[in-house]
C-alpha cells in the first residue's frame, strides 16, 4: 500500500482505516466516525467497551472502563490511548465483557480489565487497570517454554489464546474453558488438551461458550490399525458373541462402569461412551425438523446424573424447549424436512450421547427443560412395540413415489444449503456422507447382514450408477486418503446416537431400487444406504453402522429387537460369509490442492464448540453444557473460513458467502426464523449477496457482503436499539429483525474491510478509494468471490443431479464417463483453488489490504498449470462427443430443453443446440482467466511504472491473458477436430479417434499429394498433434479409404525439396521406417505444411503435443525440430526389428545414440546405436525358453553385431570372456563352463577363430586333473602340446584329432621317460626309449596305456658308472616338442597392435597409434565419469598423467629414456591403456598356465622362456611407439652438455655402464615380474627342491655354532674377526659364546633378497651386503684396503650362512636365468658368481 501514496504518508493515512461505530438499524442510525491520527487496523468490542489497534502498534480504549482507578469518570467518550503498551508492538486486540487482551509482535499476551473469574489470567487481583504480561507456559516440556501466541479471545469470564504452533490455551472460569477440571477459577493459562494435536486456525469467545475453527486432519501415513476391542477404561469386551442353537447372538451392550472414555485423537474426537449413558441428551432434545427419531421410552442411566430442575427460559424462545420423544407428530417431520434449509448433521442428527455423563461443575450443569420419564426399564433400547409403532407410523406417512417400490421407507431431510456430492472441493469429505450411526440391537443386526452381502450389492450398484463409475473406484496406491478420512470422522461423537435422520436423499433413492430379497432367514429385505465401503469396513472396525432394515408389510412379526438382551440374531450362514474378504470401494474425492505446496488457506475445515449450551449456541441440536471440544457435525463439508460468537449466539462463514447461524435468537440475531435454533441454519439473504465477513454482538449480528457493486454493503439482523431510550440510561428491547436488513448508510462509509459487534454496538473499518487502489482490490476480492459460488452452483444444480441418474453409465458407455469423470475431478480442483485463493484474497482485504500475499502472483505456476489440465479435460469430452452424448440425460433429468442449462451457461445467443450450451458452461472459466489479466492490470495502473510492484503485477497480467488466448486456441482446436470427425469415414473414425488427439490440417482439398503415386489411387493426407496419416484407396472417393498408416510425429523428419530444378513443390518426408515425397499444390501450400509439421513435431517432442506450448513455461517455438531427439517407436516392417520397440536417440529416422530396444520374444538390447545399427558399448539378453534362463551379452558392438571385447555368460551356465567378430568368438578369449560342484568343470583360455578354438591355448579340464597347453584346429588339439596332470605325468609332443599321436616324450613323477610314438591318449604305440631313473634303458617297440602295463619287445641297456651325461645317449632335453615360447599368445599381441592402428607388429605409422591411445583413454574416462564407482581415485590420477605424451626430439638420453620407464610403469597401471590391458591379459594367461596342475617343475624352462619372449615382444611395441629408442644392448646418448675431449677410442674399451645401455628386462621386468613372481618362484622351488633341502640341512647344522667358532671353522683371517659388536645400541664385547651377532648388519641386508622381485633388485642387494661387510672391516682395520677372493670369500659364507635364506637354490637360478646380459661380466657378475659359490659350498661343505 504504501508504494502508491501519492500526497504524502499524513493525507493518504487519512483515506485508510477509518473507523465508524453505531447502534440498530433504523433509517435514523447514522454512523459516528471515531477521530483517531492513525488508521485503525483492527477494533474489538466488549459488551460496553471497545479496544483499537493502529498503524504503529498502539491501542487504545473506549466506552465504559471502570476498572481505569485514575479516570475521572469510568465513561471514555474519546479512544484513550494504552501508555503501558508503547514500547511494545502490538498485532492483535481482543474484547470481553469487562475486559480486554492483546498480543505483540513478539508473542506475548497482556491482560487487562475484570478478573474475578481469572479471565486476566493473573491471580490475587480482582481488576487490573492497566495491560499486564501473561506468561504462557508449557510446564510439560522439560525445560518449562513459554508458548508464542498469534491471537485470543475474550468472552464474559474466560478467555482463549491461539498459539503460533495453533494449540489452544484457557483461563478463567467455567466449562467454556474445555479444560479437564472443575476447580475454578484458573489462574494459569492452560492448554486445551481436547484439541492438541490438531491445526487450530481461529478462536471465539460467547458470553460462556466458545468456538474453534480446526483443519480437517490429513490422512494419517501409516496403514489403519484394527478397532479395540476393548473398552478403553474398563478393559471389558465392547462386543461379545453368544451361540444360541442355530444362531449366533452379537451384542455391544458393553456398560463401561468409569463412565466416560477420553478418545485417542488420531482416530476419534469429541468423548464416546456405552450405549446406556447420558440419556439426558436422548431424552433432552428433539425440535420439529427432527423427525425420524425411534420413539424410545425414556430409560433410567446406570450412572445416573444429577439433574437441576428446568430454569425459566425466556418466552421469546419456545423452540428451546424439548419436548419428551414420540410427541412431535409425524406429519410436521415430513413437511419441514423437505426445506432446502434444514439442519443437517451429516449422519449425527442427535450426537455427545455421552457427555453428561462427566461429573461436571455446578457452573456447566444443563439448563434444559428435560423431564424423565416414570417407569423406566433397564435397557437403553426401544421395545418391540416401540418399533412397530414407529414404522408403522413412518410408513403411513411415506411419499407416494417411495411406497411405490417398498412398503415403507425411511425419508431423508436434504443437506442443507450445498450437499457434498461425488466431487466436493474437499478431498477429506466422503462422497456418500457418512450414514448415521446407531448403538441398537436393530443396528447390529442391520452390520452384520450388510457386511454378508457386500460383494452382491457392490456389484448390484455398479450396475445400478454412474456413481460407481464416477464416485467409486478399487483404492489402489494414493487412493488411501478418502478411506482414512472416513475412519477418521466415524468413529466421533454420536456413534451410540439411535437417530435413523438424515440419511441423505440419494441413498433413500438408491435403497428403493436395491432391496435384495432372501438374504435373512427371517425374510428381512435388506436395503444399503451407504457406500459397500462402509459396509465391509464396519465387518472389522466393529463400528455399528447403521444400513436401514426395510419391512415388508407383516413388519410386525418379522423385526426382532430384544428390549432385555439388546442383542440381534443372525444365521450362522450369514456370519460365515461375513469373514471372507472383500475389496473395499473407496470414494472419490477430487485431489485437493496440496496445503503444504502453497500460501492458501484450507477449505477442508471443522467447528468444535464447548462450554454453556443452554441457548443451543453449541450447535449440537441439544440445550447440554459440554465441557469439551466436540465438533460440530452438522458443519463438516461446509468450508468454514471464520467463527464469530456472540453474547448467547454463534456465526460460521464458508467459503461459499453463506452465513450458518445458530443459538440465541429471541431478537432475530440469527437472521432466519428457522427452528429448532441448536443445528446451524443459513441465514435468510436475498440471492447474490456474498457474505465476507461477520461480527456477533449481544444480540445482533453484522455481516459484510458483495451486492451488485463493486462497494461493500452491511446487513444488521437483531435488536433495534432506539437512540431515545438509551439516552435515559435505560435499556429496552423493542422490535427485532426477522432476516438481515440492508443497513442504508453502508454506502456512505466507504469501501468497508471489515466489521465486528459487541454488546449493543457494530463497528466497520472502512478506507476511501486512494488512485483507485482499494476499488480495484475489492473488485478483484469481489469478482473471485463471485466466480466460486458460481463453480459451486454448476456442481450443486448441474453435475449432482446428472450422477443421481440411473442410465447414466450405459449412456454414456465406458470411455465417455471416464472421461466425464476426469474433467469433474479437474472442475473440483479448479474449484478448490479458487475457494482457497477467494478466502486468501478476503482476508488481505480484512487485514492488510496490500498486494503483499497473493498467490495470483506469488503461485501463478498453479493456477496456469490447473487451467491448463482443466481445459484440457474439456477439451477431450469434446472431441470424443461427450457433450453430445450428455443431451439426452440432461433431457431426462431437467426436462426438456434443460432451462438450468441454459441459465448456468450465461449463454447470450438464443435457440443454441443443449450441447453447445454445456460447452459454453463448462468453458466459463476461461473467461475467468481474462478477468485475473483485467483486474491485475488495473491494480497494476495504481503503482508507479518503474516500481517493483508494478513489474510483478504486469507480468503476472500478460501470463494470465496470453494463458487464456492460449486456452481460447485449444478450444478452437477441439471444436475444429469434432466437426472433422462428424465428416470423416466411418472406418477409420474408430482407430483414430483419441481424446487427445487434435487435426491440425488435412489434405482433402487435394492440396497436397504423393509422389508417384498411381493413376488410380487417392491419398489423403491428415495431420494431427501426434501423428501423420496417410490413407490410401483405389477408387476415387473419399469414403472408400482402404488402408491408413499413421506415422507417429515424434519420429518423423520433413525436409523441403529445393525447387530449382525440379520446379516441384516438394516436402521429404523421413520416418524410421518409410521414407516418401509429397508434393504440394502451390509455394504458400508447401510451406503451411511444412510449418505445421514442425510446429507439430516440436510439440510433441516437448511432451506439450496435447496442450501446445503454454505461455507459462517461457519456452520459443523453434522455427525446425531437432534433428536429433529422444522417442519411442515400435516397428512394424519385416525385418530383425519387427515388432520391436525401441526407446532413444534418433537422428534423420534412424536410431543414433543410447537406446533400448525390446522385441516380443523378451530380447532386449541396452546400449548405444550408429546409423539405426548397435554400435559401441551394449548389453543383450536373450531368453532361452528350454532352460528357463537367459544368454546374456555385454559388450563392444559394431554395424549391427558383437564386434570387440565383450563377456557372453550363457544360459547354459558357460561364460566367454574376450573378443568377438560378427557374433562370433573371434581372437583371444577365455571360457568357463560348469559350476564348482558340476561335473564338467573347466577353462578354455587361448585364441578363437570363429566361433571355434584354434592357434595356442590352454584347457584346464579341472575335474581330471589335467592341463593342455599347446596348438588347437576348429575346437581340437592338433599339433605340438604338452599335458601335465595332477599326478605329475608330463607330455609333450604331437596331437592329432584332438589325441596324442605322433612322437612325445613322457615323464613320470620318479624321472622314468619314455620318448618314441604314441597313437591315443597315455597309449604307447611304435618305436621308442624307456629310460629309468638309475639311467637303464629299453629301446625298442612299445604298446600300451602307461600306468597299465605295457607290451614290450627291444633291449635292455645298462650304461656305463664312467659315462658322463653328455656321452649318455637317451639324454632328454625338454621343451623341444613343445610350443615355441614365440608362437605362444600371438592373438593378444596382434590385438594390441591392432588397437594401436596397426594390422600387423610394426607396420603402422606411431603418430596413428598415439591418437588410437589418446582416444582409448578419452572414452575410458568418460565412461568412468558416467559410472565413477568403476575407477578408484588413484586410478582416476594415473589416467590423467597418461593423457601426456612423452616428447622429445633427438636421441634419447638418460633423462628422456628415465621418462619413457616412468610412463611404460603407469601405463602398464591401467588396463585402459593398451599396453596395460596386454599386461593385464599375459598376467592372465601366465597364471592360468603355471598355477595349480600347471605347478610342475618340468614347466620351468617354459616358463623362463615364456617371460622372455613377453620382454621381446613388448619391447618391440616400446620401440614402435618411441622409434628413437636404441635396440637391446645398444647404449643411450649421452647429454650433449657433458661432452669431453677424452680420446674417443678410449670410451669404447670401457665397458657399458649398467643402465646407460638399453635393455628390455631393465625396462620392463619391473612392470612385469612382480606380477608373475608367485608361479614363477614356485616352479624354482620345486625344481630346486633337492639341492635346497641338502643346503638347508648344512645350514641348520653350522649355525648352531656360535660366532667365532663358525668364523674359525670357515676359515677367515683373524683380522677380520670383530672385537666388538652393537647390540640394541650398546657395545659389547665379542666373546666365545657370543652369537649372531657378528656381521649382523650385512646379515639382515642379505635377508632382503627374499623380499624383491627382479633380478637387478636382487643383485642390488647383494651389493649392499658386500659393502657392509667392507664397512665393518674398514672399521676394525682402520685403513684403506683391497679385497682379495681368498679373503672376501670365507667372510661372505659366514654372511650366507646367518642370514639363513631357505629358497637360496631358487634365488640364486631366478637370477642366473633373467639377469641382464649387460651386467654379466661386470661388478654384479661377479658378487653374483661369489654368492652362487657360497651356495655350493655350503651344500659340499663337510662338518666334523
Amino acid at each position: 500500500m504504501e508504494k502508491h501514496k501519492s500526497s504524502g504518508e499524513e493525507d493518504s493515512s487519512r483515506e485508510r482505516g477509518l473507523l465508524y461505530k453505531w447502534r440498530g438499524y433504523s433509517y435514523s442510525t447514522t454512523p459516528e466516525r471515531v477521530l483517531l491520527s492513525r488508521p485503525v487496523l483492527q477494533a474489538a468490542l466488549g459488551a460496553r467497551h471497545g479496544v483499537l489497534l493502529v498503524e504503529g502498534g498502539q491501542v487504545y480504549s473506549f466506552g465504559e472502563l471502570p476498572w481505569k482507578q485514575n479516570q475521572g469518570s469510568s465513561v471514555a467518550t474519546e479512544p484513550i490511548l494504552e501508555a503501558v503498551l508503547s514500547e511494545q508492538r502490538v498485532i492483535f486486540v481482543a474484547a470481553g465483557s469487562a475486559h480486554s487482551g492483546v498480543v505483540t509482535e513478539d508473542g506475548g499476551v497482556h491482560m487487562w480489565g475484570e478478573n474475578i473469574h481469572g479471565q486476566c489470567g493473573l491471580s490475587g487481583l480482582s481488576v487490573i487497570p492497566n495491560p499486564t504480561p501473561v506468561g504462557v507456559v508449557d510446564s510439560e516440556t522439560m525445560p518449562s517454554q513459554t508458548i508464542k501466541i498469534q491471537e485470543v479471545a475474550c468472552g464474559d469470564e474466560h478467555t482463549l489464546a491461539l498459539s503460533a504452533k495453533h494449540e489452544v490455551w484457557a483461563w478463567g472460569s467455567g466449562c467454556q474453558l474445555g479444560l479437564n477440571t472443575s476447580t475454578f477459577p484458573v489462574w494459569k493459562p492452560q492448554k486445551v488438551e481436547h484439541l492438541a494435536g490438531r491445526h487450530v486456525l481461529q478462536v471465539a469467545c460467547g458470553a460462556s461458550h466458545s468456538l474453534a475453527l480446526v483443519r480437517c486432519l490429513p490422512p494419517p501415513q501409516e496403514p489403519c490399525k484394527p478397532p479395540p476391542d476393548k473398552c478403553g477404561q474398563c478393559h471389558q469386551l465392547l462386543y461379545t458373541m453368544t451361540d444360541k442353537e442355530d444362531h449366533v447372538i452379537i451384542s455391544d451392550g458393553h456398560h463401561c462402569p468409569q463412565g466416560v472414555e477420553l478418545e485417542n485423537t488420531e482416530t476419534k474426537s469429541g468423548l464416546e461412551c456405552s450405549p446406556d449413558q447420558g440419556l439426558l441428551d436422548k431424552t433432552g432434545k428433539n425440535s420439529p425438523s427432527e423427525p425420524s427419531e425411534i420413539p424410545k421410552s425414556p430409560t433410567s442411566s446406570t450412572n445416573p446424573v444429577s439433574t437441576p430442575p428446568s430454569s425459566s427460559t425466556p418466552a421469546s424462545e419456545p423452540q428451546n424447549q424439548a419436548p419428551v420423544y414420540g410427541q412431535e407428530p409425524a406429519e410436521l417431520a415430513l413437511k419441514d424436512s423437505n426445506k432446502p434449509e434444514d439442519p443437517v448433521i451429516n449422519g449425527e442428527a442427535c450426537v455427545e450421547a455421552s457427555e453428561t455423563s462427566i461429573p461436571e461443575p455446578d457452573c456447566c450443569k444443563t439448563t434444559s427443560g428435560s423431564v424423565l420419564g416414570t417407569g423406566m426399564k433397564s435397557s437403553p433400547y426401544p421395545d418391540e412395540q416401540a418399533v412397530k409403532a414407529y414404522l408403522k407410523r413412518l410408513s403411513d406417512h411415506s411419499l407416494p413415489e417411495h411406497t411405490a417400490k417398498t412398503s415403507s421407507t425411511l425419508h431423508s431431510a436434504q443437506l442443507s444449503g450445498d450437499p457434498a456430492d461425488a466431487f466436493t472441493c474437499n478431498p477429506l469429505i466422503p462422497v456418500a456422507q457418512s450414514v448415521t450411526p446407531m448403538g441398537s440391537a436393530l443396528n447390529n443386526l442391520v452390520v452384520s447382514c450388510a457386511s454378508a452381502v457386500g460383494e452382491r450389492v457392490a456389484s448390484t450398484y455398479e450396475a445400478l450408477s454412474l456413481r460407481k463409475v464416477i464416485g467409486y473406484w478399487v483404492p489402489g496406491e494414493g487412493r488411501e486418503r478418502v478411506e482414512e478420512r472416513l475412519r477418521q470422522e466415524e468413529p466421533m461423537q454420536g456413534k451410540k446416537s439411535s437417530s435413523l435422520g438424515d440419511i441423505r436423499e440419494e441413498e433413500a433413492e438408491l435403497s428403493r431400487r436395491l432391496s435384495l430379497p432372501g438374504l435373512l432367514s427371517q425374510g428381512i429385505h435388506l436395503l444399503l444406504l451407504h457406500s459397500v465401503y462402509h459396509l465391509c469396513k464396519s465387518a472389522w472396525r466393529g463400528v455399528p453402522y447403521i444400513a436401514v432394515a426395510m419391512v415388508t408389510d407383516n413388519a410386525e412379526s418379522q423385526v426382532k429387537a430384544s428390549s432385555s438382551t439388546a442383542a440381534t440374531e443372525v444365521s450362522p450362514r450369514l456370519l460365515r460369509r461375513t469373514s471372507r474378504p472383500r475389496m473395499r470401494a473407496v470414494p472419490i474425492a477430487s485431489e485437493g490442492v496440496p496445503e503444504a505446496d502453497t500460501s492458501l488457506p484450507s477449505l477442508q475445515t471443522e467447528v468444535w464448540s464447548w462450554g454453556r449450551g443452554q441457548e443451543g449456541q453449541l450447535g449440537h441440536g441439544d440445550l447440554l453444557p459440554r465441557a469439551q471440544p466436540i465438533c460440530i457435525k452438522s458443519l463438516n463439508g461446509k468450508e468454514v473460513l471464520r467463527v464469530a460468537a456472540g453474547a448467547h449466539h454463534s456465526l460460521a462463514l464458508t467459503a461459499q458467502s453463506q452465513v450458518f447461524s445458530w443459538g440465541c435468537n429471541t431478537s432475530g440475531q440469527l437472521g432466519h426464523m428457522e427452528s429448532p435454533t441448536t443445528f446451524p441454519h443459513l441465514t435468510k439473504l436475498s440471492e447474490g449477496i456474498r457474505v465476507w465477513d461477520i461480527g456477533a454482538g449481544q444480540q445482533h449480528t453484522l455481516l459484510l457482503a458483495d451486492g451488485d457493486c463493486i462497494q461493500p454493503i452491511l446487513y444488521y439482523s437483531g435488536q433495534q436499539v432506539k437512540e431515545e431510550v438509551e439516552q435515559m440510561g435505560e435499556e429496552q428491547t423493542g422490535e427485532y429483525t426477522q432476516q438481515p436488513v440492508l443497513l442504508p448508510f453502508c454506502m456512505n462509509l466507504g469501501y468497508v474491510s471489515s466489521v465486528c459487534a459487541g454488546g449493543q454496538i457494530c463497528a466497520a473499518l472502512a478506507d476511501h478509494n486512494v488512485m483507485g487502489f482499494i476499488a480495484s482490490l475489492h473488485e478483484l476480492v469481489a469478482t473471485e468471490r463471485k466466480y466460486y459460488c458460481k463453480l459451486s452452483n454448476i456442481k450443486r444444480l448441474l453435475l449432482q443431479p446428472l450422477l443421481k441418474l440411473d442410465s447414466l453409465s450405459s449412456t454414456l458407455g465406458q470411455s465417455t464417463a471416464g472421461l466425464l469423470q476426469n474433467l469433474i475431478g479437474r472442475l473440483s480442483r479448479l474449484s478448490q483453488l479458487t475457494g482457497q485463493n477467494s478466502a486468501l484474497l478476503s482476508s488481505i482485504l480484512r487485514r492488510s489490504r496490500d498486494i503483499r500475499g497473493l498467490a495470483l502472483l506469488d503461485d501463478a505456476h498453479l493456477f496456469l498449470d490447473t487451467y491448463s489440465e482443466y481445459c484440457t479435460a474439456v477439451g477431450d469430452l469434446i472431441v470424443m462427443g461427450g457433450f453430445q452424448t450428455l443431451v439426452k440425460p440432461c433431457n431426462d433429468v431437467f426436462g426438456k430443453g434443460a432451462e438450468v442449462v441454459q441459465r448456468l451457461s450465461e449463454c447470450s445467443e438464443e435457440g443454441l443446440p443443449l450441447a453447445d450450451n454445456l460447452a459454453h458452461l463448462f468453458y466459463l472459466p476461461l473467461m475467468h482467466l481474462h478477468e485475473y489479466g483485467r483486474l491485475l492490470l488495473k491494480l497494476a495502473t495504481c503503482y508507479e511504472v518503474h516500481s517493483v510492484d508494478y513489474q510483478k503485477l504486469q507480468d503476472a497480467c500478460s501470463k494470465y491473458e496470453s494463458m487464456a488466448l492460449h486456452l481460447k486456441r485449444r478450444r478452437k482446436e477441439a471444436e475444429y477436430t469434432l466437426h472433422f470427425w462428424k465428416t470423416f469415414p466411418g472406418k477409420m473414425t474408430d482407430s483414430l479417434r483419441k481424446p487427445s488427439r487434435r487435426l491440425i490440417c488435412e489434405s482433402s482439398n487435394k492440396a497436397l499429394s504423393l509422389q508417384n503415386a498411381g493413376r488410380f489411387s487417392v491419398n489423403w493426407f491428415i495431420l494431427f498433434n501426434d501423428a501423420l496419416v496417410h490413407a490410401q484407396g483405389m477408387v476415387p472417393y473419399k469414403s472408400l479409404f482402404s488402408t491408413h498408416h499413421v506415422f507417429p510425429l515424434a519420429t518423423l523428419w520433413v525436409e523441403p525439396i529445393s525447387e530449382e530444378n525440379t520446379g516441384l513443390y516438394g516436402l521429404k518426408v523421413t520416418s524410421p521406417e518409410e521414407s516418401f515425397t509429397l508434393m504440394a499444390s502451390s509455394p504458400a501450400e508447401k510451406a503451411k505444411w511444412l510449418r505445421s509439421i514442425n510446429q507439430a513435431v516440436e510439440q510433441a517432442l516437448s511432451g506439450l503435443g496435447h496442450d501446445g506450448i503454454p505461455p507459462s513455461t517461457g519456452l520459443t517455438q523453434r522455427a525446425d525440430p531437432p534433428i536429433s531427439r529422444t522417442a519411442s517407436y515400435t516397428f512394424y516392417k519385416e525385418s530383425r526389428l519387427k515388432e520391436a520397440t525401441y526407446e532413444g536417440r534418433w537422428v534423420l529416422g534412424k536410431p543414433h545414440g543410447r537406446g533400448v530396444v525390446k522385441w516380443p520374444d523378451g530380447r532386449m538390447y541396452t546400449g548405444t546405436f550408429k546409423n539405426g545399427l548397435e554400435d559401441g558399448i551394449g548389453e543383450y539378453v536373450v531368453p532361452n525358453k528350454n532352460l528357463n534362463s537367459c544368454d546374456h551379452y555385454q559388450g563392444q558392438w559394431k554395424d549391427g553385431k558383437m564386434h570387440g571385447f565383450g563377456t557372453f555368460k550363457y544360459a547354459s551356465g558357460e561364460v566367454y570372456e574376450g573378443l568377438f567378430q560378427d557374433n562370433l568368438r573371434h581372437g583371444h578369449g577365455m571360457l568357463s563352463s560348469g559350476k564348482l560342484n558340476s561335473t564338467s568343470l573347466s577353462v578354455f583360455i587361448g585364441q578363437w577363430q570363429y566361433d571355434k578354438k584354434s592357434g595356442y591355448g590352454i584347457f584346464d579340464d579341472i575335474t581330471r586333473g589335467e592341463k593342455y597347453m599347446g596348438m588347437w584346429l576348429d575346437d581340437q588339439r592338433q599339433g605340438n602340446g604338452v599335458v601335465v596332470t595332477q599326478f605329475g605325468l608330463y607330455y609333450e609332443g604331437a596331437f592329432s584329432n584332438n589325441k596324442m599321436m605322433g612322437t612325445g616324450v613322457l615323464l613320470s613323477e620318479d624321472d622314468t621317460t619314455f620318448e618314441g610314438e604314441f597313437s591315443e591318449d597315455w597309449t604307447l604305440s611304435g618305436k621308442g626309449v624307456l629310460t629309468m631313473p638309475n639311467g637303464d634303458y629299453i629301446e625298442g617297440s612299445f604298446s600300451g596305456v602307461w600306468g597299465t602295463g605295457l607290451k614290450i619287445s627291444g633291449s635292455y641297456y645298462k650304461p656305463s658308472l664312467y659315462d658322463s651325461d653328455k656321452d649318455k645317449p637317451n639324454a632328454i632335453k625338454l621343451g623341444r616338442i613343445a610350443v615355441h615360447s614365440e608362437e605362444k599368445w600371438k592373438a593378444v599381441f596382434v590385438e594390441c597392435w591392432k588397437s594401436l592402428g596397426c594390422d600387423s607388429p610394426g607396420m603402422g605409422q606411431t603418430s596413428i597409434a598415439w591418437d588410437n591411445i589418446a582416444i582409448s583413454l578419452t572414452a575410458n574416462r568418460r565412461q568412468q565419469r558416467d559410472s565413477p564407482e568403476l575407477l578408484s581415485r588413484s586410478h582416476h590420477k594415473t589416467l590423467e598423467s597418461l593423457e601426456f605424451i612423452p616428447q622429445h626430439v633427438g636421441p634419447v638420453t638418460l633423462e628422456v629414456y628415465h621418462t619413457i620407464r616412468r610412463y611404460l610403469v603407469k601405463a602398464c597401471d591401467t588396463p585402459l591403456h593398451p599396453l596395460g590391458r596386454l599386461v593385464e591379459t599375459l598376467v592372465s594367461v601366465y597364471r592360468m598356465t603355471y598355477v595349480g596342475v600347471g605347478a610342475n617343475r618340468r614347466l620351468l624352462p617354459q616358463a623362463v622362456n615364456e617371460i622372455k619372449s613377453y620382454l621381446c615382444r613388448i619391447f618391440q611395441l616400446v620401440r614402435f611407439l618411441f622409434p628413437d629408442l636404441p635396440e637391446e644392448g645398444c647404449s643411450l646418448a649421452e647429454p650433449p652438455k657433458e661432452k669431453s675431449d677424452s680420446d674417443p677410442t678410449g670410451k669404447q674399451l670401457e665397458s657399458p655402464k649398467p643402465g646407460c645401455v638399453v635393455s628390455s628386462s631393465a625396462l620392463l621386468l619391473p612392470v612385469l615380474l612382480p606380477r608373475l613372481y608367485p608361479p614363477l618362484f614356485t616352479l624354482y622351488a620345486l625344481e630346486k627342491e633337492k639341492e635346497d633341502d641338502v643346503y638347508w640341512d648344512c645350514v641348520l647344522r653350522l649355525n648352531k655354532q656360535p660366532d667365532l667358532a663358525l668364523l674359525a671353522f670357515l676359515g677367515v683371517q683373524q683380522k677380520f674377526w670383530p672385537v666388538t659388536v652393537t647390540v640394541h645400541g650398546e657395545k659389547q664385547q665379542v666373546i666365545s659364546s657370543t652369537k649372531d651377532a657378528c656381521f649382523a648388519s650385512a646379515v639382515e641386508t642379505l635377508q632382503q633378497i627374499s623380499t624383491t622381485f627382479t633380478p637387478s633388485d636382487k643383485l642390488q642387494v647383494i651389493q649392499l651386503t658386500f659393502e657392509e661387510i667392507t664397512q665393518v672391516v674398514l672399521a676394525l682395520l682402520k685403513q684403506d684396503f683391497l679385497w682379495s677372493m681368498d679373503d672376501l670369500f670365507p667372510v661372505f659364507l659366514f654372511v650366507v650362512l646367518r642370514a639363513r635364506i631357505r629358497n637360496l637354490g631358487s634365488e640364486v637360478s631366478l637370477i642366473e636365468d633373467l639377469m641382464d646380459p649387460c651386467v654379466q661380466h661386470g661388478e654384479h657378475g661377479i658378487m653374483f658368481t661369489t654368492l652362487k659359490a657360497c651356495y655350493y659350498q655350503i651344500q659340499h661343505e663337510k662338518v666334523t
